[in-house]
């Protein structure tokens, strides 16, 4: 009996596995293994055999010349990597607690709760490129509201300023990137918290009122515990979606990623996900898989990171 279960259990699951088999591990395999080949074409699957040359070229300071960026090395360590890194430690800690607070302050609302949440999630369900662009408006240099409402008329954020010729300033471009990113990540973590708010059970909260807890002291003493396991959801998925960052960027700054004052910072603000898809579009899909596994595999190290730090801080 419990056989015929179990056939049909993986009866049920046959299709999902089928998609995923597809759709999921064979790429992931098929990328490792475009990696390690050399001068990869990508129309007819023809290569030169085994090598390591890939790695090399996007780890270590080699020659060989990236477009009219420079070396690959550059591309992907010094400015790709390092933007990478910067965003997700950045954008990720600042979301989620924003999103927090916001969730915990939309719960508490009694009166147009309903048009609060669809308000705050209406970010969510637009297109990605579309909000990049009206950002790029809102940071324009001369007309851009927020250099009217806060008297910084002028100021390049995005793109260099046409009547001076100043050029941006690396972290005046990461300040409007990031605010952008962290806009539009709030909503589903809102979302994701509310539901795990309204779970909560209201004895906790009369208990910390009889003990003569405050409102900053219940929500970091009750709430925050008890919402430990949504907050390490959205963790995860909020630093693997922030690694793989490259719609943001191709909103604000279109195709070039950027240009900016090199004695700030790196001289764009592309990240690792724009290096491969650049490389696709060039034909040059070894590098991209390269450049994709080493992703994966900064992705994999974080992740273990988290699920070790979750064994003593989440609550179920």
């Amino acid at each position: 009996m419990e056989s015929k279960n179990n056939w049909k259990a993986w009866l049920y699951l046959a299709p999902v596995l089928i998609l995923m088999s597809v759709f999921t591990f064979y790429p992931i395999l098929n990328t490792f293994v475009i990696s390690f080949l050399k001068d990869y074409n990508y129309i007819n699957g023809a290569s030169k055999g085994f090598t390591f040359d890939n790695y090399i070229q996007i780890l270590t300071p080699a020659m060989n010349k990236y477009g009219n960026s420079g070396t690959m090395f550059e591309a992907v360590t010094l400015i790709g990597l390092p933007n990478t890194m910067l965003l997700t430690f950045v954008t990720v800690p600042l979301s989620i607690i924003f999103a927090l607070a916001i969730a915990i302050g939309l719960n508490s609302i009694k009166v147009f709760k309903k048009a609060f949440q669809t308000f705050f999630f209406m970010p969510y369900v637009t297109n990605a490129i579309a909000i990049g662009m009206v950002f790029a408006v809102i940071f324009d240099t001369q007309y851009g509201i927020f250099n009217f409402i806060f008297g910084t008329q002028g100021h390049p954020w995005i793109y260099p300023n046409p009547q001076t010729n100043q050029p941006v300033n690396y972290w005046s471009a990461f300040f409007a990137i990031c605010f952008y990113i962290i806009w539009h990540s709030l909503p589903y973590k809102i979302l994701i918290f509310l539901g795990g708010l309204q779970n909560i059970d209201a004895q906790y909260y009369d208990a910390a009122k009889i003990d003569g807890a405050g409102r900053l002291k219940t929500s970091l003493r009750v709430t925050v515990p008890l919402l430990s396991p949504q907050i390490l959801y959205i963790m995860i998925t909020s630093f693997i979606g922030a690694f793989k960052e490259y719609n943001s960027v191709i909103g604000l700054f279109g195709s070039t990623g950027g240009q900016f004052d090199q004695t700030t910072g790196p001289r764009s603000m592309k990240t690792i996900v724009f290096f491969i898809y650049e490389q696709i579009a060039a034909n040059k899909v070894q590098y991209a898989s390269a450049a994709a596994v080493v992703l994966f595999i900064i992705i994999l190290i974080f992740t273990g990171i988290q699920f070790q730090v979750s064994k003593k801080r989440v609550y179920y």
